[in-house]
């Protein structure tokens, strides 16, 4: 935002620094100033600043004079709000809020015989002419331009309503299913019936919060004016605006939380550079408010705060008096702080203080502590290390973890971090278990509003963010957090479980071997020998892969139905991989294969890592016989294996497939394995009917598991 040196002098005319000092000074206590422009002799500078979305009170030219005021002890002069005398009405103007959880306060003036004109500097502290200017702001007409000048001042949005188009009073509402309104932009919009509407008793006149309405809009024949300044719910006004795809200057304050006591002041600024021009008061300052949203944001209670505490947390300081009690109650006065009471004497005493109604963000008693801290200067701090007592421990996992991301990082794998949040589809698409996704009750958009239930969303967008910039080969893996938990319907937060995973993906093509190993496309098998490498790293008993046939719905929605495995270890599945299904490949526009997974760590984590146990090696001969054998197409080479390591022979020191052979002639369902088996002791040459003795057990043990020797 833009903010001028010159106005900010208006309200500190006693300001000690120059413009270059003044933007270091505000930048080192978060009111970054990112840029400085020079407006000629007279005119100061302008400041490019950089305001954190939690400090809306900032995000205006008093907001940063009371920064300013802070840091200096200077005198913040307050803002002019007085008014000409008028004559009592015989009746106040209607307003009643019936939306009473979206709209906490709404203050209205009625001005008679104004004259709408070509804005000028009316009088001193409003200077719309120059101001608007120095900002490169374009002028509209008296009327309007009161409005701009005010929340550019301080802060608040405000209205100005033709008071002849008005039909009775002024309701707060939600609006009805049906009803449409022209905003000033010069669209008309279907209303939802959540969308919260200043209306009269006809008609919806204004978003609320958001833009006004063409019908009621100031021009040059307006003679009676009605000046609204309210105070509107943050939530309702952000799904209004995202509703309608509108963003507008009242807009982006009311969605961060405005000040509920600035509508009065806000309205008497705008009244009086109206009535600068001609014109009268019609009564006095109509002002509704709805208890129970004052008591969260003007009425808040007040927080307790010791000066051992602010001592304890802050440290020592390059100043040798350090924090002291007039330290803390000067930087909190000046930034509108109120103390209510000392519990204890003297300056160690515990104090309670009442927080002003435009800083929503100072909610405990470390809020204070840091608003001391930033005031103070972090750089009065001394260079000291915290005290530390304890040693540093582990986490039970650190040593799982750190096995899982060195075996993936050597198979190729780059490790990467995502967004924790999703978008709610994707949580629907990705979840373990669907209802159990974690809703934000505040999301920075739709397509980041729960927290994820799985890693695959974040995976996937980075995927894809690679291929769609011409990066042909993509291997990926990330370890964080998923959460679940919270039920959709009821958006609780109470019970949310975080559990750590593994997601990883792969596309593009296999490095190139050697001659006789080109390079080619990854394919199922290739990730699925890396899953295997990871699983080998934990002490199992039992490993296997498996899927479900489509039509039984248990293969998660990411994943092709034929083209996927499930992974069980110890008879619980730690996880899904396999390529991802053509429609959500479709979705994200991706035209390569991509291959990904997820590990459930948090159950592979119950496993003990296994620990590698070295032998010497025989120094007597290996022999290797091998076995050609003929199957069944329904029996795998898992029961092979099994049935070898079943026979705990340790003379038997490897086994492996040599080659498979699929033929007509060896019949419809049959197949042929070569299995390659290696004999060795420890401790002599095995003799001949030693070794014709093993081969009976192989052939024994494979015949058993349902293989014959192939004649």
């Amino acid at each position: 935002m833009k903010i001028l040196t010159k106005w900010l002098r208006a309200y500190l005319p006693e300001l000690p620094v120059d413009d270059a000092q003044l933007a270091e000074d505000l930048t080192l206590r978060g009111i970054a100033v990112e840029g400085i422009f020079s407006l000629g002799e007279g005119d100061g500078s302008l400041f490019e600043m950089d305001i954190t979305t939690n400090r809306v009170d900032a995000m205006n030219h008093y907001g940063i004079a009371r920064e300013a005021a802070a840091v200096y002890g200077v005198p913040l002069l307050p803002l002019s709000a007085e008014l000409p005398k008028h004559a009592p009405s015989a009746k106040d103007f209607s307003v009643r809020i019936e939306a009473e959880d979206a709209c906490g306060r709404f203050t209205a003036r009625v001005l008679r015989g104004i004259t709408v004109t070509d804005s000028r500097d009316w009088f001193p502290g409003a200077e719309v002419d120059t101001y608007f200017r120095l900002l490169e702001q374009k002028k509209i007409s008296s009327a309007v331009d009161a409005t701009n000048f005010v929340w550019l001042a301080m802060g608040q949005p405000t209205h100005a309503f033709d008071l002849d188009k008005i039909e009775g009073g002024i309701l707060v509402r939600r609006a009805r299913k049906g009803e449409k309104l022209k905003t000033l932009d010069g669209i008309e919009r279907t209303l939802d019936p959540e969308d919260l509407v200043v209306a009269d008793h006809v008609k919806p006149l204004a978003l609320a919060g958001v833009m006004g309405g063409w019908d009621t809009m100031i021009t040059p024949a307006t003679k009676n004016v009605l000046v609204e300044a309210a105070w509107f719910e943050p939530m309702a006004v952000r799904r209004t605006a995202r509703r309608h795809g509108l963003h507008t200057d009242a807009s982006h304050r009311f969605e961060r939380g405005a000040d509920f006591n600035a509508a009065p002041v806000a309205s008497a600024l705008v009244s009086r550079i109206l009535l600068a021009a001609g014109g009268s008061i019609e009564g006095g300052l109509v002002d509704v408010r709805v208890p129970a949203l004052e008591a969260r944001t003007a009425a808040r209670k007040p927080i307790a705060l010791a000066l051992s505490e602010v001592q304890r947390i802050l440290g020592t300081t390059v100043d040798a008096d350090g924090i002291t009690a007039a330290t803390v109650e000067g930087v909190l006065k000046a930034l509108g702080c109120e103390l209510v009471v000392q519990h204890e004497a003297g300056s160690e005493g515990k104090r309670v203080w009442n927080t002003p109604s435009w800083r929503l963000d100072i909610e405990r008693d470390i809020d204070l502590i840091e608003e001391v801290a930033r005031v103070y200067g972090y750089n009065r701090f001394a260079n000291t290390l915290p005290a530390f007592g304890g040693g540093v421990t582990a986490l039970p996992s650190a040593q799982a973890e750190s096995a899982v991301r060195d075996t993936l990082r050597a198979a190729g794998f780059h490790e990467a971090i995502a967004s924790t949040f999703c978008s709610a589809a994707d949580a629907a698409l990705t979840a373990a278990q669907p209802g159990l996704v974690v809703p934000l009750g505040n999301p920075l958009s739709e397509e980041a509003g729960v927290l994820r239930p799985s890693l695959i969303p974040g995976m996937l967008a980075m995927v894809a963010g690679n291929l769609h910039r011409d990066l042909s080969d993509v291997r990926l893996f990330e370890l964080g957090t998923v959460f679940s938990g919270a039920t959709e319907k009821s958006g609780s937060t109470e019970k949310v479980d975080e559990r750590p995973a593994l997601a990883f993906a792969a596309a593009g093509l296999l490095p190139e071997q050697s001659p006789l190993h080109p390079a080619r496309a990854i394919e199922f098998h290739d990730l699925k020998g890396v899953v295997e490498q990871v699983l080998a790293l934990f002490q199992t008993r039992t490993i296997y892969f498996d899927r479900f046939p489509p039509e039984a719905g248990l293969t998660p929605a990411w994943l092709h139905p034929y083209r996927s495995a499930r992974i069980v270890a110890e008879g619980t599945t730690v996880g899904w991989f396999g390529q991802l299904h053509p429609r959500e490949a479709s979705a994200r526009k991706l035209k390569d294969a991509v291959l990904l997974g997820e590990l459930y760590l948090d159950r592979l984590y119950k496993l003990p890592l296994r620990k590698p146990a070295a032998r010497e090696l025989s120094r007597f001969q290996p022999v290797r016989r091998d076995f050609s054998l003929i199957l069944d197409q329904s029996i795998p080479w898992e029961t092979i294996d099994a049935a070898l390591a079943a026979l705990n022979l340790p003379e038997i020191v490897d086994w492996r497939v040599r080659e498979v052979f699929r033929d007509a002639k060896l019949g419809a369902r049959d197949y042929s394995l070569l299995l390659g088996v290696t004999f060795q002791a420890a401790d002599r040459t095995l003799r001949d009917e030693e070794l014709q003795s093993y081969h009976a057990q192989v052939v024994a043990a494979v015949n058993q598991a349902g293989a014959r020797l192939r004649s």
